[in-house]
């Protein structure tokens, strides 16, 4: 099984995403990525922010730990903050796949993204329950 961490970074009521071609229908994904080998999650997750999206983060609660058994990864997503950085000075090349564009989004827009309502609530209220073992990725509409 894989780890893979990701990041949910929120501020004035916007969350931080990037736009490239994901394994989904989705187009829209929360940046982060596979956490490579003598890396902890928390600087995994700083690279790939770094990588991503151009944001310096400081890594905060454990929000949920999911699991996509179909590809046999350990999804494991954490709130940030930013600390520094420039949005959209992606690391050209870092990822396969390239990105088109990194943005805050307004929460309200998440459902027309191609993100679950269920999602977008739980992004609102400050996702009620964080820290939890959550079971697959559709438990968090994701």
């Amino acid at each position: 099984m894989h780890t893979r961490v990701t990041g949910v970074v929120i501020e004035d009521g916007q969350i931080l995403l990037l736009d490239q071609d994901t394994d989904g229908a989705r187009s829209w994904s929360l940046p982060g990525g596979k956490v490579e080998n003598g890396e902890t999650l928390a600087e995994a997750l700083v690279r790939e922010m770094r990588e991503e999206t151009g944001v310096d983060v400081e890594i905060g609660r454990l929000l949920y730990v999911c699991d996509h058994t179909r590809a046999h990864v350990a999804h494991i997503t954490f709130e940030a903050r930013r600390i520094g950085g420039e949005v959209g000075a992606v690391t050209e090349g870092a990822d396969t796949r390239p990105i088109r564009q990194v943005a805050f989004v307004p929460l309200d827009d998440l459902p027309e993204l191609g993100f679950s309502e269920k999602f977008a609530k739980l992004c609102r209220e400050g996702f009620p329950g964080a820290g939890s073992y959550m079971g697959p990725k559709s438990a968090i509409g994701l």
